[in-house]
């Protein structure tokens, strides 16, 4: 009984191990050329100043307006728009 125990808490501590991969904070420099003009496009009163690549690929870029409102835009490594807020 008391092996079987072990045994299960054993599994369960290796399924538990695994890390789903992170976000990426990138300089503005290394976001792809097409994926800012497009966010320049889409926002372009905004002064861009941060980047993150999701582990789905897809880019947020980030900056503020001439307001200082805070605004994203997320756009897919195929240059698709996901979501501008």
């Amino acid at each position: 009984m008391r092996f079987r125990f072990v045994k299960v808490l054993l599994l369960l501590a290796a399924a538990g191990c695994g890390e789903a991969p992170k976000a990426q904070r990138l300089t503005l420099e290394e976001v792809p050329e097409s994926v800012m003009t497009i966010a320049r496009e889409k926002l372009p009163e905004v002064k861009f100043d941060q980047a993150i690549r999701k582990s789905d690929g897809v880019y947020e870029v980030s900056g503020k307006d001439s307001r200082g409102k805070v605004r994203e835009i997320e756009i897919s490594p195929d240059g698709e728009i996901v979501e501008i807020e």
